[in-house]
C-alpha cells in the first residue's frame, strides 16, 4: 500500500533541534523530509537579568510561558537553582509548552485548548480578573507585545523574563539551489512569521519568486498574512504544531482529494 506522502520533497525550517519529530512522521508517511533550519535558539547574551529575577520568583502570583524554547531554556536555570513557589500559577501560550512543562514535572498549567496565542490565553477566566496580580513572561528576544499590554490594562504589574534569542542561522543554502533546479521541493512548511522572513533573505531575490510559487503550509493566521503580504500564491493554513502539519500534509496528498488541491510529483 502507497503511504500517503510517498514522493513528496518537504522542506522543514523548524530550528535543528525541534525538527526531528517533524521529519521522523513525515518520513512515516513516505515522505522525504529536507532539514533547513530557518531560526537558531542561542541563549541571551546576558543571563544576569534572569538569573536574578528567578531568585525573586516568589513575589509572583502567575508565570507565563510563551514557547516550548522559553520553557526548556528558564526551567533549567530554574530547578538549577531553587524549586519553584508553591503558590506560583503557571500559564502557557499552546500546548507545544504545556507538554515542555511536563517535562520538567509541571502539570497543572493554565492554557487554551482550541486557539494557541496571545489572544486565546487573554480569554480565559484565568486571566480576566488581573488587578493587582504580579505577572512574569518568559519569552524570546523581540516578543510580541499583546499579551503583556493587555495584562497591563487588566490592572497587572508586569515584568519580562528574556531567556533566549532567536537568530538567523547559517544554513547551506546550496541545499535549496540544487532542489529549486532538480524541481524536487514539493512543499515548505513554516512556523513563525520571523522564520520566513529569514528563509526569503537566505535564497535571496533571485530564489524569491521559485520559494513564492511552491505550496506553503503554515501553522497560523498571522503566518499566512505575512506570507501573502511577501507574495507567496500557495498558502495552506493548518492548526497548530507538529500535529497540526502533518494533519495538513495528510489531507492534501490523500489520494481521494480532488484535483484541484493535489500537488503532482511528476518530474
Amino acid at each position: 500500500m502507497t503511504k500517503p506522502l510517498a514522493g513528496t520533497n518537504i522542506l522543514v525550517t523548524r530550528p535543528a533541534h525541534q525538527a526531528g519529530e517533524l521529519a521522523d512522521r513525515i518520513r512515516a508517511a513516505g515522505g522525504n523530509p529536507i532539514l533547513f533550519p530557518v531560526l537558531e535558539i542561542l541563549d541571551t547574551t546576558n543571563q544576569h537579568p534572569l538569573l536574578d529575577l528567578i531568585e525573586r520568583l516568589d513575589e509572583f502570583d502567575l508565570a507565563i510561558f510563551i514557547s516550548p524554547n522559553a520553557v526548556n531554556k528558564a526551567m533549567r536555570l530554574i530547578l538549577a537553582k531553587r524549586t519553584l513557589p508553591t503558590g506560583l500559577k503557571i500559564a502557557a501560550v499552546g500546548q507545544g509548552t504545556v507538554r515542555e512543562l511536563g517535562n520538567f514535572g509541571v502539570n497543572a498549567v493554565i492554557a487554551p485548548t482550541t486557539r494557541f496565542d496571545s489572544e486565546a490565553l487573554l480569554d480565559m477566566a484565568e486571566l480576566r480578573q488581573m488587578e493587582g496580580k504580579r505577572v512574569v513572561i518568559f519569552r524570546g528576544d523581540r516578543g510580541r507585545e499583546v499579551l503583556g499590554e493587555n495584562l497591563l490594562k487588566r490592572g497587572a504589574t508586569l515584568e519580562y523574563a528574556e531567556c533566549y534569542r532567536r537568530v538567523k542561522p547559517h544554513s547551506d543554502t546550496a541545499l535549496l539551489a540544487r532542489a529549486r533546479a532538480s524541481g524536487k521541493m514539493t512543499v515548505i512548511t513554516i512556523t513563525s512569521s520571523e522564520g520566513l522572513r529569514n528563509l526569503c533573505d537566505m535564497v535571496g531575490e533571485s530564489g524569491q519568486a521559485w520559494l513564492r510559487k511552491t505550496p506553503l503550509f503554515v501553522s497560523h493566521e498571522r503566518i499566512a498574512q505575512t506570507a501573502r503580504k511577501l507574495g507567496f500564491t500557495r498558502v495552506i493554513l493548518t492548526s497548530a504544531g507538529d500535529d497540526g502539519l502533518m494533519e495538513g500534509l495528510l489531507d492534501y496528498f490523500q489520494p481521494e482529494a480532488s484535483g484541484e488541491n493535489r500537488i503532482s510529483t511528476k518530474p
